[in-house]
């Protein structure tokens, strides 16, 4: 693989990192609207098939593979109950940890689980030993979450934009006819 190859996969990876909050963020919102996180995590998947769908269909994918349906082993379809899990817990945790505390806690988890799974092959991965600048860099990490975890105070309320009056909504949706969007246009820019 070229550098530039690596560096692309580099970026992706940062950008599907990076969608994590957001997604989180939405739908803590959006559990909150519904009135429960489990109608938020149901939303959510179900707004995945819509979106996955159309994307199937226009690449024109073949038909999954029955056979393989009938044999596969039971573990190969936990993926889906790990994605209601992080989904569940991102919508109760991520209000009260905050954004950057809950992603910072789950890559933590992130860190340790894959760790495991490395260094012992599981799931038909490649084996790759648990050393000593491995650790360092997992140790540092979770330093980091720590550090971003138990540096700030926690907010006395949250209260997410489903509970907030439509104005404030609108506002930071960035509706071009509120207050605060024409304050901005109002101020001269910086050269």
């Amino acid at each position: 693989m070229t550098t530039l190859h690596w560096v692309g996969l580099l970026a992706l990876a940062a950008i599907a990192g990076a969608v994590v909050p957001f997604q989180s963020a939405i739908n803590a919102n959006l559990g909150r609207g519904l009135g429960h996180p489990l109608w938020a995590t149901l939303a959510s998947l179900l707004v995945s098939i819509i979106v996955l769908l159309p994307v199937i269909l226009a690449l024109r994918l073949p038909l999954p593979n029955l056979t393989f349906i009938t044999q596969a082993p039971l573990w190969m379809w936990a993926g889906g109950a790990f994605g209601v899990c992080f989904i569940s817990l991102a919508l109760m945790l991520l209000p009260k940890l905050g954004a950057s505390g809950f992603i910072a806690l789950a890559l933590a988890g992130q860190i340790l689980a894959s760790l495991v799974l490395d260094h012992f092959g599981l799931f038909g991965l490649a084996e790759r030993q648990l050393t000593t600048p491995r650790v360092l860099g997992a140790l540092l990490l979770i330093g980091g979450v720590v550090l971003i975890q138990f540096s700030t105070t926690p907010p006395a309320h949250w209260q997410p934009l489903a509970d907030q009056p439509l104005s404030k909504v609108r506002s930071f949706c960035g509706n071009p006819h509120s207050s605060s969007a024409a304050a901005n246009s109002a101020q001269t820019p910086i050269t």
